[in-house]
């Protein structure tokens, strides 16, 4: 049977690799310490230990938590997956709806040849097998925002299999030590998006948007090998940074480009696996943690006390902190799946059994797509720690906030000071900013260029280290004024006249003889107490190193 026409549906923009907090672009923080949850935020998923089910009391028997994932991301597209409507986050309701999303009558579905190159492109980065032919089903379930009645799917033969997840984790008591996890990835199937209910309490109704409806998305079922919510988090939260890397997704938790349903269960060691409830749509990588680890605890009391577990789907309820009973679960007799009767088999080639004379715009090669793979999130932190001599956790920090490693790489172009320093500007002054004014990168007032030319003033000494801070807080004001023309203004270069600094150093001895009397009697801060009153007479226009060097060749001759 022939391969399906395929549609162009090319993403419109490319995205950069990097990562977004907890569904939101940046969350409030103070501009100090911006580095030290290397992994960002990931200390504060889950404060529990790495096994949440509870150790056993004397007497009791050990419980063991499986946790499996099954993550929807919406795929970058311009365009649906079988029609040629828009896709557009925030548009009006109901007007991005095409006949066929709609579900209109003599319609039929045309499969979008970008979601399908998407979906060959994920599996290869994670190392799944990609099959050749792959089969499109029919999933019915109704609801009021899914017109046909049923959800176009790939429940037989999806399009990946067999793939794997590798991910790192911080543990040991000060959560110093970083260790490699893998999580094995079932399948990777296309679907379609549901369109969405908007419910209005006020008038007591409810009404349907569709603009969502038809959307391509890809399922990822990745096997219950983790056994917490920090595991959990921290496996989506490093897809979601590769699926941003290949640009297959933005997966922007906040408009729902990245949504999961967690399958849990409980067991003691030894024994068969519990049965499992489903909780459904989490939304950010906080209340995934979250909610796995109170399902957890729930499940272990319940089967102490006496109870059971219901197959189940629950949702979270985040201001309760617990997950709610929704509905039964439905079994797949419940979802009366069958072959989709309007798509062919989705026919795949290599190098090897592409057909002569094939059109190219109706033919995937999938070797063709493995060589425009792009360098891979793990790659790129093992590259950035050997070219620049930085720490892990400064990697991952890089790559893990959306355009910050293009924004790093960019002053390091254009500025000679070491990379170390600029590593630290970068992850602490400039992330600290954007943290605390709730600001994306590319929203930043202060410019790569801008933060390269502080960076040579710096290492050339024209300005101190404080004084380069002033400098970076007026660059913030995003008044239109160069790093130099703000020296320049305000006055803030370094003295360079020797004279003025010893007879400065001098009087500021004379003036302060009981903390010189500490300073020779062995108090190692006192002379810190003598830096500073030097500097604010400066205007902290002195290198404090060269007034050290000062006091301590005139306090050794006193």
């Amino acid at each position: 049977m022939a391969a399906p026409v395929l549609r162009s549906g090319c993403p419109g923009r490319c995205w950069v690799l990097a990562w977004v907090y907890g569904g939101s672009r940046h969350r409030r923080g103070s501009p100090a310490g911006s580095t030290s949850n290397w992994i960002r935020g990931q200390s504060s998923l889950a404060q529990q230990p790495l096994h949440t089910a509870r150790k056993p009391r004397k007497g009791e028997h050990e419980w063991a938590a499986v946790v499996g994932l099954e993550i929807h991301a919406q795929i970058s597209s311009n365009s649906k997956l079988f029609s040629g409507s828009q896709v557009c986050f925030a548009a009006p309701p109901n007007s991005l709806v095409s006949f066929f999303d709609a579900s209109l009558p003599g319609t039929l579905p045309v499969l979008n040849r970008r979601c399908v190159e998407a979906a060959v492109m994920t599996g290869l980065a994670l190392d799944c097998h990609i099959n050749k032919k792959s089969l499109f089903d029919r999933k019915h379930y109704f609801y009021a925002d899914l017109p046909a009645g049923y959800q176009i799917t790939q429940q037989r033969l999806p399009i990946a299999v067999n793939g794997s997840l590798t991910y790192s984790l911080c543990v040991g008591k000060k959560r110093s030590q970083v260790t490699t996890r893998t999580v094995r990835v079932k399948q990777i199937q296309l679907e379609q998006d549901s369109g969405k209910s908007l419910h209005d309490d006020l008038r007591s109704q409810t009404l349907v948007d569709l603009n969502r409806a038809g959307v391509g998305l890809l399922e990822l079922v990745l096997e219950p090998d983790m056994c917490c919510g920090e595991e959990a988090a921290t496996a989506v939260r490093e897809l979601q940074v590769i699926l941003q890397a290949l640009g297959t997704s933005q997966a922007n938790m906040a408009e729902g480009q990245l949504r999961v349903d967690a399958n849990i269960s409980v067991h003691h060691p030894g024994e068969p696996l519990g049965v499992r409830t489903e909780v459904k749509n989490l939304n950010s990588f906080r209340f995934l943690a979250k909610a796995i680890d109170y399902e957890i605890q729930r499940q272990i009391k319940e089967l102490e006390n006496g109870g059971e577990i219901l197959n189940e789907t629950r949702s979270f309820d985040y201001k309760l902190g617990c997950t709610v009973p929704m509905r039964d679960k439905e079994g797949k007799q419940d979802y009366r799946f069958m072959p989709e009767p309007n798509l062919p088999p989705l026919l795949l080639y290599d190098a090897t059994s592409l057909p002569a004379g094939a059109d190219s715009q109706q033919v995937i090669n999938i070797d063709q797509i493995r060589e425009r793979l792009p360098e891979l999130p793990s790659v790129t932190r093992e590259r950035l720690v050997q070219q620049y001599g930085m720490l892990q956790e400064h990697s991952f920090t890089l790559l893990n906030e959306v355009g910050l490693l293009e924004f790093f790489q960019n002053v390091i172009k254009e500025t000679r000071a070491e990379p170390k320093k600029v590593t630290s500007w970068v992850l602490n002054t400039f992330l600290g900013y954007l943290k605390q004014q709730n600001l994306a990168v590319r929203e930043s007032p202060v410019t790569a260029s801008a933060l390269a030319e502080l960076l040579d003033l710096l290492d050339s000494k024209v300005i101190s280290s404080s004084a380069a801070k002033q400098v970076f807080e007026q660059l913030w004001k995003n008044e239109g004024k160069t790093p130099a023309k703000i020296v320049s203004e305000k006055n803030l270069e370094l003295m360079q006249d020797q004279e003025a600094l010893e007879q400065l150093c001098h009087s500021v001895i004379q003036g302060h003889p009981q903390v010189v009397m500490d300073v020779k009697k062995g108090n190692p801060r006192a002379i810190n107490k003598l830096i500073g009153l030097v500097r604010k007479a400066t205007l902290s226009r002195a290198d404090p190193a060269v007034i050290k060097a000062i006091l301590e060749k005139k306090l050794s001759s006193c």
